[in-house]
């Protein structure tokens, strides 16, 4: 690797070696998922603060790297990860061959200045530095939704398919996903394919250009030279703010959140310094990397969570235990309880057998030996339509491999936002509301659930004869669970497109 990274150092010395530039690209890839990653946790603390902003991570990011990236052009030359590396950009020549190596080393800051970016140079750069990532991140996204979903449910239900009467909206929408399953995958693995022979060609020096986009840009990548330092350093020099000169007019400040003061001194500092925020937080990325994996870490959080006895999580809306029958305090006040005798060998009250002042014959009481009712399930209750909800039985430890669903192995597992994992196939239909439990159960067909056969007889009170001759079953009635979680009979926010695949 040595050797190849030095092949052209006696040819240019200001050209830089594939695997430079190799990791500059991969730091530049870094940056957003370890700032989303970042927000995701802030925002599961401030969720009503954030949860919008991580809704909208991609145009915010973009947008923030717009203003950063084109600071770092006018002033430094190259973007904000290629001065990390001490890269540069600059036009190149339209003479034959594309250099001057004789006035490169005879004037180096004229030449500085004659390859320097202009305003037009710096547009084209930042839309193939900033537009075209988000729009593959964009598409890369859409396809990895899209795709999975239409080829694992099943071809009889595919929606996939224009409708006659069908909106403008409708008609984007089909013609946008017709371009990711016979367009996109071959766009993209021309794109792929375009960046490989450019790379071939430029670590063998058959091109001045790492990628195609710097070549339809005119645009290649160098090292910063002497010239480059000396004037950036002059750049940076602080400049004499316009308020502080002798004449200015009353009332003027030189406080920092006046606009001319923050646009011409705090703003572009603000901007300068991310190149020590930078390495500070690659650092801090490593630290946290190692302490995640090492040993020492482990130890601290086993210290930390012994002794802890955590309840159950109790989810709101689903039929909780009763306690077993106990003998409470107000139990000592009957004479019946306390007259009763104990059991020399457990020191406890015997229920099975009378009091002494009551015969054997005799039945007991019924307040204070009734058994416990066995306790009846209750469906979750609508807060908008105030119905019950129509759900299926929670998984047991001994069913935890099956889907509560269709309860069977459980076949492309995929979670709801509420935890609880199903096959895809059924809980996009339950979602959707038109899984096979749900059309039996509304069309009053249906016992198989847990409150099916016992809320039978109070839907025949409110039946008349008609009703029942027509079959209208329970609409009006029940909920059938569509867009709701089939456990807890909660919302799936987003619908079908709220449901996460699990990589098992």
């Amino acid at each position: 690797m040595e050797f190849m990274s030095n092949l052209q150092r006696g040819l240019d010395e200001q050209k830089p070696s594939l695997f430079e530039l190799l990791s500059e690209q991969q730091l530049a890839g870094l940056i957003p998922p370890s700032l989303r990653y970042l927000l995701a946790v802030a925002t599961h603390r401030r969720p009503r603060y954030l949860l919008r902003i991580l809704n909208s991570f991609d145009e915010i990011y973009a947008l923030l790297m717009l203003a950063v990236e084109r600071h770092y052009l006018q002033t430094y030359g190259g973007g904000f990860t290629e001065n990390f590396y001490g890269l540069k950009r600059e036009r190149v020549l339209r003479i034959k061959g594309g250099e001057a190596p004789r006035a490169s080393k005879a004037v180096p800051a004229l030449m500085r200045e004659a390859l320097r970016l202009k305003e037009r140079d710096i547009w084209k750069n930042l839309a193939i530095m900033v537009g075209l990532p988000y729009l593959k991140r964009k598409l890369d996204e859409s396809y990895d939704i899209h795709i999975p979903q239409a080829s694992i449910i099943d071809p009889q239900y595919n929606r996939n398919t224009l409708p006659p009467n069908a909106t403008l909206r409708e008609r984007i929408i089909y013609y946008y996903h017709w371009f990711l399953r016979n367009v996109y995958p071959s766009i993209n693995a021309a794109y792929y394919f375009s960046l490989l022979a450019f790379n071939l060609a430029y670590l063998f020096d058959n091109t001045k250009y790492f990628s195609p986009f710097l070549w339809l840009v005119g645009t290649r990548i160098r090292r910063m030279g002497q010239a480059d330092y000396r004037a950036i350093a002059l750049a940076e020099q602080t400049p004499v703010p316009p308020t502080s000169r002798l004449g200015h007019r009353p009332g003027q400040t030189n406080s920092i959140w006046h606009p001319s003061t923050f646009l011409s001194i705090v703003y572009p500092r603000l901007l300068s310094s991310l190149r020590l925020l930078l390495p500070t937080s690659i650092f801090a990325l490593k630290f946290l990397e190692w302490w995640h994996a090492s040993d020492f870490a482990r130890q601290l959080s086993r210290k930390a969570t012994e002794g802890l006895d955590l309840p159950p999580p109790i989810v709101s809306g689903m039929p909780m235990k009763k306690a077993p029958h106990s003998i409470s305090r107000d139990d000592n006040k009957n004479p019946q309880m306390t007259s009763r005798p104990l059991n020399p060998t457990t020191n406890t009250v015997s229920l099975s057998s009378p009091p002494p002042n009551q015969s054997p014959a005799s039945p007991p009481p019924v307040d204070s030996l009734s058994s416990p009712q066995p306790h009846k399930p209750t469906p979750p209750i609508s807060s908008t339509s105030h119905l019950p909800i129509l759900t299926v039985p929670a998984p047991t430890p001994q069913t935890s491999s099956l889907c509560p669903i269709c309860l069977g192995a459980i076949q492309t597992p995929t979670s709801a936002q509420t935890g609880y994992v199903f096959c895809y196939t059924c809980i996009f239909k339950w979602v959707d509301g038109v899984h096979e439990r749900q059309e039996v159960f509304m069309a009053h067909g249906g016992g198989e659930e847990r409150w099916g056969e016992e809320e039978d007889d109070d839907d025949d009170e409110f039946e008349s004869p008609d009703e029942g001759e027509r079959g209208l079953g329970r609409e009006g009635k029940w909920e059938s669970g569509k867009g709701r979680c089939a456990v807890t009979g909660r919302r799936v926010l987003g619908g079908t497109d709220g449901l996460r695949r699990v990589m098992v």
